[in-house]
């Protein structure tokens, strides 16, 4: 593990569990006592740009797992990553050590497929960059005059491909996407995405809520099985808007870390920046700087009332 990684991952003091990853946000650990099995805990770290930024987002690590949680017990008929005893009294939820309760979930092993299935049913984000250049998102001609934050004729998958710890995820095309995984896993996985978006999106309008876009990972198990994995639907894999904003044209603000992206792109220019680990070091010239209290605070203010909005 890198110096980064290891600032990142913390004291967390969690017995019998071995960390053996530390990403951006999350903490992944493993015990000899159960195998096939990771502790996935979410920190209260906050990345944009590729980077780490401090300081972190109070509370977020708690307010994704348990997004991610709701989600996963609405979400029927779609085999997900958690333990089969995860929500059954004195089971697998009890062997979360006391230090990331709340934050943490007990997950199986699999063989993730190496592309994130985003979903995308208005234009925003990279999408609206893109269609801005070509009329088009990965691939996918779209109708001229659209602009920023307009709903879609039809929700529409947009791939894109993992890229290394520190790199920028690359948007592909669906044909990619098949060179990637193969024909049938390409169709299963772009079919799958699809239904969980509109299943979801139509939750969020009931509360109120638009699901702009959002992203999901899968992996199979041991049986081949397609399984959800990761987080779901939460405010950093997803772009929500208040439904009567966006009716009166106020598409920008969203229920995610856009503060933090805003702020960052105001403040310091990424393209300074090597974009590697290193770059996450203290003192470094190209490191971004410290988010202001303020911008802290009302992130983790968009984060509580997305939370609020969708589970009262």
């Amino acid at each position: 593990m890198t110096a980064a990684g290891e600032r990142r991952a913390g004291d967390v003091k969690t017995a019998g569990w071995e960390l053996f990853y530390s990403g951006k946000v999350r903490d992944l650990y493993r015990s000899a006592a159960r195998p096939g099995e990771v502790l996935m805990v979410a920190s209260d770290r906050v990345s944009a740009f590729d980077h780490v930024l401090e300081p972190g987002i109070p509370g977020k690590g708690e307010l994704l797992t348990r997004l991610s949680l709701w989600w996963f017990d609405r979400l029927d008929g779609v085999p997900n990553h958690l333990v089969s005893d995860h929500d059954v009294a004195g089971g697998a939820a009890s062997l979360i050590p006391d230090a990331v309760a709340g934050r943490a979930m007990l997950v199986r092993t699999l063989e993730m497929f190496p592309i994130e299935c985003v979903v995308r049913g208005y234009l925003a984000g990279s999408a609206w960059a893109e269609y801005q250049a070509s009329g088009s998102v990965c691939g996918i001609a779209l109708p001229a005059g659209l602009s920023f934050g307009d709903r879609l004729p039809h929700p529409v998958f947009t791939p894109a491909f993992k890229a290394p710890m520190g790199e920028h995820d690359e948007n592909i095309t669906f044909e990619r996407t098949v060179e990637l995984v193969g024909a049938d896993a390409a169709e299963a996985l772009r079919a799958l995405s699809l239904d969980i978006y509109s299943r979801a999106a139509a939750i969020a309008e009931q509360r109120g809520l638009i699901l702009a876009d959002t992203k999901f990972e899968f992996g199979a198990d041991a049986d081949g099985a397609i399984t959800l994995a990761d987080e779901v639907l939460t405010s950093d894999s997803s772009r929500y808007w208040d439904a009567a904003a966006w009716a009166r044209g106020e598409r920008r603000d969203s229920f995610d870390k856009q503060v933090v992206r805003d702020w960052l792109s105001a403040n310091w220019d990424p393209s300074a920046s090597s974009g590697s680990e290193s770059s996450d070091a203290p003192g470094d010239s190209d490191a971004p700087p410290r988010l202001p209290d303020d911008v802290v605070a009302l992130t983790a203010a968009r984060y509580r009332e997305l939370i609020e909005r969708l589970t009262a």
